[in-house]
């Protein structure tokens, strides 16, 4: 089956015809039929072609078998995570020019926008996903539900959690057989603030991480899981769940991991209002956080935010955190950053009628188009009591209507 697809590729590789291939072997209407597969042959005609363009048959069609199992092999290495044995195979496929006739191109592809994505390149990520889609007829069922996988991740990479909602769920499990999405499908509802949902497919992936001994994408779940109830819990024992995954990251030596418990405890501080500690554990997040990422500018945030309501830092120090964190929003083109850093300048600096123009008209629209909640809710709040306390009844109304939509 696959004889004839690498008799064409080394062809056309080396720039033969099929006359020049076939001459004193066999017709150019049988290399025809050989390379279309239309035609039975005998092995000694696929030795003599072989020998002329310089290939061994057999090391060829073990390295087409192979490939099915090497994209198997590196699908199961992102999914654990596992960042070496997925560069070692990365380098392995982009080397094997036997893809390209494989029946496993599509898949290669798709598996290619998931290594981008985990390496934050949305561009490229971007530029293989157009490809695809306009093949989508062509893609297998597995392959098809793989395409809305990387399609749901691509918007979360790129903050548009609606998208992404709208797009996982279209993922049918039955033909997948990947539940490592609902995880993906977890962080998306858990932005877009519907608890409910967010903790039922987080407890899904946990349980799947915990099957396939994923200890550390354990840990991710469960974090979300426990973001979900922190409404409705004990207080110390919230806490006291956060510590304990912090402890499971040193022991697994995980500072990625780690720095998002530290940014989660630190919130969860932030809301009963004991700042102080809140921007111990939101320091303890940015010291492990690379500074020139979003990561870090969410931390940067909660740190100032929590500092000028507390007022535990004097208002020139958090003027000048502000604007740094404004200067790296722009160099790394964070747009929800660029507005939210801006926001607190305003605050700060006692800009009252400035802020909240800029959050009506500018922040409010975007936090609006994708999907960030928890944002939206506090904007339109602030909003409300603004307008209520200037005396603008109208715009204090439309806002009280949007409160009660969302």
């Amino acid at each position: 089956m696959y004889e004839g697809k690498i008799i064409k590729f080394y062809r056309e590789k080396y720039k033969l015809t099929q006359e020049q291939l076939g001459k004193d072997i066999c017709s150019i209407t049988h290399i025809s039929k050989i390379e279309c597969n239309r035609t039975t042959y005998n092995n000694e005609i696929i030795s003599l072609l072989s020998e002329r363009l310089g290939i061994e048959m057999d090391v060829e069609l073990k390295k087409s078998l192979n490939i099915k199992h090497r994209l198997t092999q590196w699908h199961d290495a992102i999914i654990m995570e596992l960042e070496e044995e997925i560069e070692q195979i990365n380098s392995e496929l982009e080397h094997d020019e036997l893809i390209a006739i494989s029946d496993y191109i599509h898949l290669y592809h798709l598996l290619r926008v998931r290594y981008f994505l985990i390496h934050n390149n949305t561009r490229e990520a971007k530029k293989i996903i157009k490809k695809i889609q306009k093949l989508e007829n062509e893609l297998t069922e597995y392959e098809s539900n793989l395409l809305k996988h990387v399609l749901g991740i691509y918007y979360l990479k790129c903050e548009d959690h609606i998208k992404a909602i709208q797009t996982l769920k279209q993922i049918q499990i039955e033909g997948y057989k990947n539940p490592e999405y609902y995880y993906h499908l977890a962080m998306a509802y858990h932005t877009n603030q519907s608890p409910v949902a967010a903790y039922y497919c987080a407890e899904k992936s946990h349980k799947y991480f915990k099957d396939i001994n994923n200890y550390l994408r354990v840990i991710d779940a469960e974090m979300i899981m426990i973001i979900q109830v922190t409404e409705n819990s004990d207080y110390d024992e919230i806490i006291s769940r956060f510590k304990s995954l912090i402890k499971s990251c040193e022991l697994f030596n995980a500072p990625d991991r780690k720095a998002k418990l530290f940014h989660n405890l630190a919130y969860e501080y932030y809301r009963r209002k004991n700042y102080e500690q809140a921007i111990f554990y939101y320091k303890q997040s940015m010291s492990l956080k690379n500074s020139e990422s979003p990561f870090y500018l969410l931390t940067l945030e909660g740190y100032i935010r929590s500092s000028f309501e507390g007022e535990l830092i004097p208002n020139d120090e958090l003027i000048r955190l502000a604007e740094d964190g404004l200067i790296i929003a722009i160099r790394i083109n964070q747009l929800l950053y660029i507005h939210l850093f801006r926001l607190n300048l305003y605050l700060i600096k006692s800009k009252e009628k400035e802020y909240f123009k800029y959050l009506d008209n500018k922040a409010l629209p975007m936090f609006t188009k994708f999907g960030y909640t928890y944002l939206i809710q506090r904007s339109e709040k602030e909003l409300f009591n603004y307008y209520s306390k200037i005396n603008l009844p109208d715009k204090a109304l439309e806002m009280a209507k949007l409160i009660l939509v969302t």
